[in-house]
């Protein structure tokens, strides 16, 4: 593995960790803590919050009629996800453990949170839910797929690739057939679910 590589790759680890540093500050500012996977407010921070709050006849008064009229088409795409859901369930239950991949775990991609914000309406939360399903779904498909693809061909393409997973930067170099010879079974050992060895 290129050295330089491994620095960078160190370089941005460093910066996730300053970035969560900097996270926790922000909720330390807005005073909350998790309980049993719920968010609780500060009791003072939650009545200002809720004067916040845009009351759902106010919210469908004031919504622009684009909006109303494009939400069908937004929300049905929760069957294609509610799809995809269940094709990476069955899909790591199947293959992930016939090559001894450690599963991907979905509530580290699902997040529903936001529902405990006291400042969004009921419509608000149901669309912060929707979107936290998507972009969480997207993430875990992401991360299956990166796995999968460390698994089977971890080459970098020839062209550069827009926002690539974070698994990428170690796969081999395109056109280095020696590095993926000698390196696919260290890749793949990477991914073992370390519970069956």
């Amino acid at each position: 593995m290129n050295h330089r590589i491994d620095e960078l790759i160190a370089r941005m680890k460093g910066l996730e960790e300053e970035l969560e540093r900097e996270f926790l500050k922000k909720r330390e500012r807005f005073r909350f803590e998790v309980v049993d996977r719920r968010i609780r407010f500060a009791e003072e921070v939650a009545r200002q919050q809720l004067r916040f709050r845009t009351g759902l006849v106010r919210y469908f008064v004031e919504a622009r009629l684009a909006n109303i009229l494009t939400a069908p088409l937004i929300y049905a795409g929760v069957l294609p996800m509610l799809l995809l859901d269940l094709f990476l369930f069955v899909y790591q239950g199947v293959c992930f453990p016939v090559y001894g991949i450690a599963k991907v775990r979905r509530g580290d991609y699902l997040v529903f949170d936001r529902q405990d914000l006291p400042y969004l309406n009921l419509v608000e939360r149901i669309n912060c839910g929707y979107c936290s399903y998507g972009n969480g779904l997207a993430g875990l498909f992401r991360e299956v797929s990166a796995r999968t693809e460390q698994y089977w061909c971890p080459i970098k393409h020839a062209r550069r690739i827009v926002a690539a997973h974070e698994r990428y930067p170690r796969f081999f170099e395109y056109g280095d057939a020696d590095s993926y010879r000698k390196g696919l079974e260290r890749l793949r050992a990477d991914l073992l679910d370390r519970g069956r060895v």
